[in-house]
């Protein structure tokens, strides 16, 4: 089992309008618009990346508290390792969202200056 991090799947990014923002990224940057989750949340792709442009939610300052998030193929082994090698609880992992063709899951740990890092799978729908 790999507990590795490798690839970004997501950056987060805090702003005060999601809807100025995400006209920025579209029209300024050339981003393609993903999907948005209402007023105060929307996912943008970047190549590949995924940027979720989000309004403060709970903590942190517009433009001082943006997230990496790393994709991994067993969130909660490697939410479980990474602890286990020093990183700080933040979150255990949990569904996100569910999509059509998966589930996504996330988790949250800290670093040591206490910056948010984020875990997450896409975990594919299994038919009930």
């Amino acid at each position: 089992m790999n507990t590795s991090l490798s690839t970004i799947g997501q950056i987060a990014i805090t702003v005060s309008d999601v809807g100025q923002a995400l006209a920025f990224y579209q029209d300024t940057l050339g981003l393609d618009l993903l999907f948005s989750a209402g007023p105060e949340l929307a996912f943008l792709d970047a190549d590949g990346v995924r940027i979720m442009l989000s309004t403060p939610q709970g903590a942190g300052a517009v433009g001082c508290n943006s997230i990496l998030y790393f994709k991994v193929s067993d969130i909660e082994a490697v939410y479980a390792a990474v602890v286990a090698r020093g990183a700080s609880k933040e979150r255990v992992p949990q569904l996100a969202a569910r999509m059509p063709d998966h589930d996504l899951w996330t988790g949250f740990i800290r670093d040591p200056d206490g910056n948010l890092v984020g875990l997450m799978e896409e975990k594919t729908n299994v038919a009930p």
